[in-house]
């Protein structure tokens, strides 16, 4: 089974690259963005999903600056 995992930085934690590009698009030209967040996207193949908190309790996420999300069932792209 094909997983994702999204993973943010927690509220309240300096997130640098987000401050960066909520600066930089008012700058070219886009107006209305607030509270720009950047995180990183996981894609994998698991044979048991049970195992994905815990892969990103110990690996793909520091759980002390950032909260993940697991979406199961993804489709492969080909």
């Amino acid at each position: 089974m094909r997983a994702r995992v999204l993973i943010r930085p927690k509220a309240g934690i300096l997130d640098p690259q987000g401050q960066a590009v909520e600066r930089a698009l008012p700058a070219l030209g886009f107006s209305g963005v607030a509270n720009v967040h950047v995180g990183r996207l996981v894609e994998l193949d698991v044979d048991d999903a049970s195992q994905l908190p815990g892969m990103c309790e110990r690996l793909l996420a520091n759980p002390l600056i950032e909260d993940y999300e697991i979406i199961e069932g993804v489709a492969a792209h080909s």
